[in-house]
């Protein structure tokens, strides 16, 4: 990343309050946040901090009661769900800590979803969960259910089906949470080389100081709000 890059995530102001019987709990607290093209960011904090909430929003995965989420100049706060759901597909991939995969799916039938929804033909698409299998080391693996998969290896296996549209940003929510620390080690050193590498944007969350040291910038979020900031 240089810094020439252009914004491609930007958070002005955003609230998000929910009403729990007569009370308002602010999950979010007026949260500005600006993300560049390329940059590896991790968001740190405690449970209840905000951080996966933010996460969704930046993910369109949720939109604030107030405020302004941009992604590519776009604001997401304003868009309907179809519309919402077509940058979710297109642009955004997801890397969740308990992995969700489907688990009657093989690891390449997981891989090959997101873009049967996109209605990429059958050969392409089984081309690109190959080609992905084969990039994270699970080739020989492809077509194991994830039962048959260990921990590590279905975080694998998730990390190439976030990969599968070719999105612009990967959102990883606590992505070595459910991981030893030597398989946690191998995933965070995955994700660096795609960063590195293939210039992805990735946003991670997690509580781990330890993990948010992978990224090129950690910010601290406490009570809805950036706390402190530090660039490496």
């Amino acid at each position: 990343m240089t810094k020439k890059s252009k914004p491609i995530i930007e958070l002005k102001d955003v609230w998000k309050t929910y009403k729990m019987g007569e009370q308002e709990v602010h999950a979010l607290r007026g949260l500005n946040l600006q993300v560049r093209s390329g940059e590896f960011l991790a968001i740190m904090g405690t449970s209840g901090s905000g951080k996966s909430t933010a996460l969704n929003h930046i993910g369109a995965l949720d939109i604030p009661t107030k405020g302004n989420i941009y992604l590519d100049g776009v604001d997401i706060a304003t868009l309907t769900e179809s519309q919402l759901a077509q940058i979710r597909a297109k642009k955004i991939g997801f890397i969740f800590q308990q992995f969700n995969l489907i688990p009657t799916l093989t690891a390449h039938e997981n891989v090959t979803l997101p873009l049967i929804f996109q209605d990429v033909p059958e050969e392409e698409r089984n081309a690109r969960a190959n080609e992905l299998l084969e990039l994270v080391g699970l080739s020989e693996r492809k077509h194991h259910l994830p039962s048959e998969l260990s921990g590590g290896q279905q975080q694998r296996v998730a990390i190439a089906r976030a990969l599968a549209t070719k999105p612009e940003v990967i959102l990883a929510d606590e992505p070595t949470g459910n991981l030893d620390t030597k398989t946690g080690d191998t995933v965070m050193d995955f994700l660096k080389k795609l960063h590195r590498e293939e210039k992805r944007t990735i946003i991670m969350v997690t509580h781990d100081e330890e993990t948010a040291q992978h990224a090129d910038r950690v910010e601290y979020l406490r009570d809805g709000q950036i706390q402190e900031k530090k660039s490496r």
